[in-house]
């Protein structure tokens, strides 16, 4: 691995467990994949944070939506060996449907182009008030009519999904869970991934999490609920080593695949644009797309009762990361694009030289918290607070091993001032000082705090 990497990787975990603890989540796993392989996997916080449980990186997740890419690399499976077609309509394989429905494609379904419901008119499974809808269910929503024309925009539909796992049973003659688990699961190596719930018995699941309002508190909100026939849409669980194996190779370039070069680039391939979403955020064939400064990127977000996740692959670079977290009301998308960020900014900066090396580290005032981090003669002073923690981020030129200067920073802050580390007993650095503010180790700064408010 390349240094940059590695000190990019590192630091993004040190800035998502701080973004965890800021945000008071109960608990994240985060995983990168490179080369072949889990080159980073680290578990923080709890499972379940009302009786102290500690989160490992082997907990089970419920990743939600992250189930669409394995239904779509289903899909691309059966048509590889030629059992279906992507321009199929679907009512060649499933009866039962609306004339309108039985007309929709394969394409338009894993492109969420086929303007069907996205959950049936009562989605109370997502609230724990009813059960997610078995087969009859599902094909009684689908003797309706599409709630838009298809092909006229991107409508998300959960239904959708429910129905391509119709299809993969049609042409299979075999359930859905265990038809995918033997040709996409197994194949693809996965050792910790199911369709579907229950797990067997022993296997740690971990605890959902409700928001902190509005009774103050969270409490537990299990998960655990089979989806039934929308498994395809929204069942699987698994865990972050494992999405990030499994979604490396999506990639077009990647060694090791389930599905051909050919599926993948048709997966990524750009179908539509979200017309009313704040960022880039495009679709393909159960895949999700963006960029992020220049950085594109696929994967897909999950969201269920119990947590929310996203993984993203970075194609052609060989980085695939993925975050899973078991509260509702974690920035899981926001920490995804940061992560990028803090990826884009080590690859285009130097190796801190000799001097600035010594700078790195984490430092605090009253105010907040600061990460110096050295490039090359430079140091970037991040703020770990931030979601984006190089936002308008001050810089020192370092000139000695101990001397510099501000030379970037914004208006209200000590542009062109000295900049200097100053030591305690022998070489280790006590405190910092950017111009007249003076940070110092967390440790000393609760000292200090208790030692001036707390009597």
């Amino acid at each position: 691995m390349q240094k940059w990497l590695k000190n990019a990787i590192d630091y993004s975990g040190d800035w998502l467990e701080f973004q965890m603890c800021q945000t008071r989540q109960p608990g994240c796993v985060f995983a990168v994949f490179h080369k072949g392989k889990v080159v980073f996997e680290r578990a923080y916080g709890y499972s379940n944070a009302n009786k102290g449980e500690r989160l490992t990186p082997r907990h089970r997740f419920r990743v939600a939506s992250h189930s669409k890419s394995f239904t779509a690399a289903a899909i691309l499976k059966l048509c590889e060996v030629g059992k279906i077609r992507l321009d199929d309509p679907v009512g060649r394989h499933v009866d039962g449907l609306h004339a309108k429905v039985a007309n929709v494609t394969l394409t338009q379904l894993l492109s969420h182009g086929a303007g069907l419901v996205r959950d049936g008119a009562n989605g109370g499974q997502w609230i724990d008030e009813r059960p997610f809808a078995d087969k009859t269910q599902l094909l009684e929503a689908l003797t309706k009519q599409p709630v838009i024309t298809p092909d006229t925009r991107i409508k998300y539909s959960n239904h959708g999904f429910g129905l391509l796992g119709l299809v993969i049973e049609s042409v299979t003659g075999e359930d859905y869970c265990s038809w995918v688990r033997k040709n996409i699961i197994i194949p693809s190596k996965l050792k910790e991934t199911v369709p579907d719930g229950p797990l067997d018995h022993g296997i740690p699941m971990v605890h959902g999490h409700s928001a902190e309002f509005p009774l103050g508190r969270r409490v537990i909100i299990p998960g655990t609920n089979p989806t039934n026939a929308l498994a395809p849409a929204t069942g699987f669980i698994s865990t972050a080593s494992d999405l990030v194996q499994f979604f490396s190779s999506l990639d077009p370039d990647a060694k090791k695949s389930v599905i051909s070069p050919a599926s993948r680039r048709a997966m990524l391939h750009k179908q539509w644009l979200d017309p009313h979403f704040s960022s880039l955020f495009q679709y393909g064939l159960g895949v999700m797309m963006g960029n992020v400064e220049g950085w594109e990127w696929a994967g897909h977000g999950g969201a269920f009762q119990s947590g929310l996740s996203f993984t993203r692959l970075l194609p052609g670079r060989d980085i695939c990361f993925s975050i899973l977290t078991n509260a509702i009301d974690s920035p899981v998308r926001s920490w995804s694009d940061g992560i990028l960020k803090i990826l884009k900014t080590f690859s285009s900066n130097p190796l801190p030289n000799n001097f600035s090396h010594r700078w790195k580290g984490r430092w605090w005032s009253i105010w907040q918290a600061f990460d110096l981090i050295p490039f090359g003669n430079r140091v970037i002073v991040a703020s770990p607070s931030q979601l984006d923690p190089f936002s308008d981020a001050d810089e020192i030129t370092v000139t000695s091993m101990d001397q510099g200067f501000i030379s970037l920073a914004k208006a209200l802050n000590s542009y062109g001032e000295e900049a200097r580390l100053m030591s305690g007993k022998g070489t280790q650095v006590r405190e910092v000082w950017l111009g007249g503010k003076r940070l110092v180790t967390e440790r000393r700064l609760k000292a200090e705090l208790k030692r001036k408010y707390c009597k």
